[in-house]
């Protein structure tokens, strides 16, 4: 087939990049090579076998046909439940609930459902690699708002506003941040939610790592900040990173009820339900908070302490210099006093010392690199090793 008969959408979607490296240090460690991988998003525990327990007994018990559309009942209740919660009251509904395959796709719904090819969407760099191709998807355009590190990689107000114009449709906000580990505040979250509710622009607020938080600090969303607030609005989570439920496939949208009615009606022509099975799993993770709760301390505990190490490690490495990240399980450390952009370092890294990382120019941060600390202790510390003695032989 030639490229030529290819839709225009084919031709202009670009794969997701650091799926593409994880694949291919996978692929080579699977050749017999030693391979350290940074680059995976994705926890490196089991799911909680309480979790997998729910699933199995759903699994026996015949839950294998066709769900609703927007997910099984008793889940978007304690969907609804949760952010009622959050929100201060005393209950929202159901029908503003969507779960879908992935958090990923929660987002594309969710930009899907407001975006078309009249619309741009400001889009805070750096980014998760997928943003600005969902928007493209969507027959929209992506504008792209550089961060500054000396702010910690976070959206300003006045930059916000100065950006937007008669065009702007919506606002992807992504806290806890990936690729940095960025956690904005509850003022920056009040002042740039104001600026959107003032100006009538759609928030899309990414919280899929909302339970992964250290240094004591607090994970504000928006839906927390009063009813004027609501009706523009889309809140995306999901299990894959709070409970190692990656492969499971599982995201929740939460909006104001008009919104998640098209969200369904979208889903239900794309993938019809998320897998009926697994639902049940994520309705035990909802279910039993004290169980949940043991689980992600657990993960938060170790994932902090490797944290801390490959913080310290890189910091010590000549030309490297590293952002404490306060959320996620990223670090993204600054590699421009090495001389090399972030895709010839990466791409060296791992044919000469065997080190997989993903270059920051996928998040749309040439001078950086993401470093993932969902891997064990074993392989950190090797790594460290490979990268300090790579960017050594740079400096000769």
């Amino acid at each position: 087939m030639n490229i030529k008969d290819l839709s225009s959408w084919a031709k202009k979607i670009s794969p997701s990049p650091t799926l593409a490296i994880d694949a291919k240090a996978k692929s080579m460690k699977a050749s017999g090579q030693d391979i350290c991988a940074f680059a995976a998003g994705e926890p490196d525990f089991d799911t909680p076998e309480f979790i997998k327990e729910a699933c199995a007994k759903a699994l026996y018990d015949g839950q294998t046909k066709y769900a609703p559309a927007a997910g099984i009942l008793p889940l978007r209740e304690e969907i609804a439940k949760k952010y009622a919660n959050i929100a201060g009251v005393n209950s929202f509904s159901p029908l503003q609930a969507v779960v879908s395959p992935g958090g990923k796709f929660s987002c594309y719904l969710g930009i899907l459902a407001v975006c078309d090819s009249r619309h741009e969407v400001i889009i805070p760099a750096p980014y998760w690699v997928s943003y600005t191709e969902m928007v493209k998807l969507a027959g929209a355009k992506p504008i792209i708002l550089p961060t500054l590190e000396s702010n910690d990689f976070k959206l300003t107000p006045e930059a916000f506003e100065e950006s937007i114009n008669p065009a702007t449709r919506m606002l992807i906000l992504n806290s806890p941040s990936n690729p940095t580990g960025a956690v904005y505040t509850k003022a920056e979250i009040e002042a740039i939610v104001e600026i959107a509710v003032r100006r009538k622009i759609y928030i899309l607020s990414d919280e899929i790592y909302e339970h992964l938080l250290y240094d004591e600090v607090t994970h504000t969303s928006p839906i927390s900040l009063g009813n004027d607030v609501q009706d523009w609005l889309i809140t995306v989570s999901g299990f894959s990173k709070t409970f190692s439920m990656t492969g499971w496939r599982l995201g929740t949208l939460f909006t104001s009820p008009e919104i998640a009615k098209a969200v369904t009606s979208l889903q239900s022509q794309m993938t019809s339900n998320a897998t009926t099975f697994a639902q049940f799993g994520a309705l035990a993770a909802m279910q039993k908070p004290e169980n949940s709760q043991q689980a992600i301390e657990e993960m938060k505990q170790v994932f902090d302490r490797r944290r801390i190490k490959l913080l310290e490690g890189l910091n010590a490495i000549n030309g490297i210099h590293c952002f404490r990240s306060q959320g996620a399980f990223y670090l993204f450390p600054n590699i421009a006093r090495t001389g090399l952009d972030s895709t010839t370092f990466s791409t060296r890294l791992l044919e000469e010392t065997k080190t997989a990382v993903v270059p920051g120019s996928a998040f749309g941060a040439d001078s950086n690199i993401r470093m993932s600390y969902a891997i064990s202790d074993q392989v950190l510390d090797k790594g460290l090793t490979r990268l300090a003695s790579f960017c050594n032989h740079l400096g000769q």
